[in-house]
């Protein structure tokens, strides 16, 4: 029994080694740097969970071979036994202090703001699809709702991307499943948040606030790219600004007319 034991353990925590689906426990593959804390906290919490319940089982399935009934005579009746008592409140406590330490310790990291981001994006949450503003660059991507073209979301990796999030008519919430992370927009109250991408491609961001009625079309495309890559797609915006405001030079926004 205690091989067994042991055995499961090291199976669970050796999970952490892999990046397969059972090891992410039905999390989306993180694509951030704070989507793999997130998922280290999420899989912490699983490998305690699965010790205290074999620790629990295991006393329970003890307790039914040894000390199940052999007649009509009562056993020994053992009451305020004080080391136990206190084991049995205590323990509780160092386990819930543990994961207390653990969940402030990663959501001060997923929320701390640096002074100096690489890159700022403006998000405008609205009925019903998004706009991103990118004001370092003087470029903006207008959303158009379903089924127009997505409104495009285009981020470097390895930098760090703050996100402003505003809304002018309801509550919406801003989400990308392979960050781990969502975050609502609110009207009247700004709402940030940093990441540093680790992967390139290309994802689907959602709004998970029921905001009305066209709510589940109110979707982004979210891509991916080097930072290279990037400035070649700034300067092309930038290009198509300045090719379509000949002649009204405050104008600088540029309007998306197809998913990239």
């Amino acid at each position: 029994m205690p091989r067994a034991v042991a055995l499961a353990v090291v199976l669970v925590a050796a999970t952490g080694c892999t990046n397969d689906t059972f090891t992410r426990m039905g999390f989306p593959n993180p694509i951030t740097k704070q989507g793999q804390v997130t998922l280290h906290l999420w899989q912490g919490s699983w490998i305690a969970g699965m010790a205290v319940a074999i620790v629990v089982w295991g006393l329970i399935l003890w307790a039914v071979v040894f000390h199940r009934k052999r007649g009509d005579r009562l056993p020994p009746q053992v009451r305020y036994n004080l080391p136990i008592e206190i084991l049995y409140t205590a323990l509780p406590f160092v386990l819930i202090a543990v994961l207390f330490y653990y969940t402030a310790k990663d959501e001060n990291y997923i929320d701390n703001l640096s002074s100096n981001p690489n890159v700022t994006v403006n998000v405008v949450g609205y009925q019903w699809s998004w706009q991103f503003q990118y004001p370092q660059y003087n470029v903006t991507d207008n959303g158009v709702m379903y089924p127009g073209p997505l409104p495009l979301l285009e981020l470097p990796t390895g930098e760090t991307v703050r996100f402003n999030l505003t809304s002018p008519d309801v509550i919406h919430s801003f989400w990308v499943p392979e960050f781990l992370f969502k975050r609502d927009v609110i009207p009247g109250h700004p709402n940030h948040f940093e990441i540093t991408l680790t992967k390139t491609g290309t994802y689907i961001g959602h709004c998970s606030e029921l905001c009305g009625l066209y709510h589940s079309r109110m979707l982004f495309t979210l891509k991916v790219v080097t930072p290279q890559q990037f400035q070649q797609w700034v300067s092309s915006r930038q290009a198509a600004s300045n090719s379509s405001s000949a002649g009204q030079p405050a104008a600088k926004t540029v309007t998306r007319s197809g998913a990239q």
